[in-house]
């Protein structure tokens, strides 16, 4: 006795999934830790590998005048994943599709991976603060439009808060100074040179990348809290 076919899904059927199950991973903000008592909540997110485009270069990856589309508003006042992503190409052609675009667009162009991700991908990625990109390794971006060759711009970001004065103030922070970030939890981690920034249009975030939240066990019920 023969048993039913299978239903067979077409090509574009089988994208389509990938797609929308690829955008589910590569958005930023994955993780939201616990409010430490202070002026304003603070609120530490895990970023998942993205990069930051110049007007020009969306235009050569997406065709001239275009603009990107927020899909989801991000925890800094207009700060957004757009729906637009490139394919990355790195040493020795591998590949990473969808890497995630964030909005608005910067005046220059920045890869920032995890530690993982870079060894996958075959890169030597230094730590960098973000903006910081001389001497950097490049690759190539591809979209729907053409592509781009970064001469430099792949980084690992390094672990940073956004403060407001009135955070600073209350945590004894400056800008461009370091801090500690102290996670609680199973595993108890402190990273000890997270690097500060202040501007009143801030709100309190500590950022980190997924390697780092998966080593400390970073989910919404660990506490963590600011020293100095």
């Amino acid at each position: 006795m023969s048993n039913p076919k299978s239903p067979t899904l077409d090509r574009a059927a089988v994208e389509a999934m990938v797609r929308t199950s690829l955008q589910r991973q590569v958005v930023p903000q994955v993780a939201t830790a616990p409010k430490q008592s202070g002026p304003n909540p603070l609120i530490v997110n895990s970023s998942a590998r993205h990069c930051h485009l110049s007007q020009e270069a969306v235009e050569t990856l997406f065709g001239k005048g275009h603009e990107l589309t927020p899909m989801k508003w991000l925890y800094q006042e207009g700060q957004y994943a757009a729906e637009e992503s490139v394919t990355l190409i790195g040493p020795r052609s591998r590949v990473i599709s969808n890497l995630r675009i964030l909005g608005p667009c910067r005046d220059f162009n920045q890869v920032e991976l995890a530690y993982t991700d870079a060894i996958s991908l075959g890169f030597k990625v230094p730590v960098r603060n973000s903006g910081t990109i001389a001497g950097t390794p490049g690759c190539m971006l591809m979209g729907p439009a053409g592509f781009l060759e970064m001469e430099e711009g792949v980084i690992r970001a390094a672990p940073h808060v956004h403060m407001a004065p009135e955070d600073a103030q209350h945590y004894g922070g400056e800008n461009k100074s370091f801090m500690k970030l102290v996670v609680d939890g199973d595993l108890g981690m402190t990273f000890d040179n997270i690097f500060v920034r202040v501007d009143p249009s801030f709100k309190l975030e500590v950022h980190i990348d997924t390697d780092e939240a998966n080593a400390c066990g970073l989910d919404p019920n660990v506490p963590c809290k600011l020293i100095k």
